[in-house]
């Protein structure tokens, strides 16, 4: 029993961040804040980052990142989601957490888009497993100003978030909202 509450208490955790990660591709189509973080700017005759790198997809990821946090700590008086938290809403803002987690999320993958720019790797293209770690190691960066994750949690969301990434991935694909598997 105590590993299948472990096992949710990290996939709960997660949550904000995964839809932090999924949320630019929802507002794609949205105008607002479409500019690219890089402003056209660039490195060794290369973009920072790329097009696909926005202020609008910061914006929403963010945002959404917010609004999960926002249901998690309204959750956090029942019994159940306290054994679950990693995070004490009693004691921690749902909105600097959200911020943290979504924030980190979308930086590691921004990092990561700097270094594809820079090894010729075209946006979109896969390059595995940075494409799979780069939002866990954001992640797990900026909430550690909250609270340092266990190395259990580290080895577990290193072990399945790759392949729960993938997955995600596949499923947008193949629902039409994403153009790649991976």
């Amino acid at each position: 029993m105590e590993a299948i509450y472990f096992i949710l208490m990290c996939l709960w955790l997660a949550l904000p961040g995964a839809l932090a990660n999924m949320m630019p591709v929802f507002a794609k189509n949205i105008d607002f804040l479409n500019y690219p973080i890089d402003g056209g700017r660039t490195f060794r005759g290369k973009r920072l980052f790329g097009q696909n790198k926005t202020f609008r997809g910061f914006f929403f990821g963010i945002l959404g990142a917010i609004v999960i946090a926002y249901f998690q700590a309204r959750l956090f008086g029942l019994d159940f989601f306290q054994k679950i938290a990693f995070i004490d809403f009693s004691t921690t803002n749902f909105v600097l957490f959200g911020v943290l987690i979504g924030f980190g999320v979308l930086f590691g993958d921004l990092v990561e888009s700097f270094f594809k720019r820079q090894f010729d790797i075209a946006p979109g293209k896969p390059w595995f497993p940075w494409d799979q770690v780069d939002l866990l190691i954001g992640a797990l960066v900026f909430i550690s100003f909250i609270k340092i994750p266990t190395w259990q949690m580290i080895a577990f969301f290193f072990a399945v978030g790759p392949l729960l990434h993938l997955g995600f991935n596949y499923a947008g694909y193949a629902l039409g909202i994403k153009k790649n598997k991976w």
